[in-house]
């Protein structure tokens, strides 16, 4: 079975609320919530991959120095199996905006168990609520 690197992030706002982005009609899983993020290209580290796919999707920027390594997930899907670093960002430049068509919505933690995410992230959302 291949296994499958994808690199996620909490982007966590002065508030302490976290930022959802809605997958698009189209893509599997559609509708759910997810962190953003994405698949970490070949020769790519799982902060590089965050960066591009913050730019691409979200249209902010950070750095390195501002991805702190938080959990990861290890789940397996019926075709492959995902492995998800999750990093917490406080420090970006930009406002972030669903450049894909995703609806985006920041969340409390607390509240991100009303949410209908994707098997891989539901184990993370009790670590975000107690960290934050």
């Amino acid at each position: 079975m291949k296994t499958v690197l994808v690199s996620a992030v909490a982007l966590v706002d002065v508030d302490g609320r976290v930022l959802l982005a809605q997958r698009p009609e189209g893509k599997s899983m559609a509708g759910m919530w997810e962190f953003p993020g994405g698949k970490v290209e070949p020769g790519e580290t799982p902060e590089a991959a965050l960066i591009r796919e913050l730019q691409e999707e979200l249209g902010i920027n950070t750095w390195s120095s501002c991805l702190a390594p938080l959990t990861f997930a290890s789940h397996t899907y019926d075709d492959f199996h995902l492995l998800m670093p999750l990093f917490a960002c406080r420090k970006w430049e930009g406002i972030p905006q669903g450049k894909e068509g995703q609806t985006l919505k920041w969340v409390i933690p607390r509240d991100l168990r009303n949410y209908d995410m994707p098997p891989a992230d539901i184990p993370l959302i009790p670590i975000l609520r107690d960290w934050l």
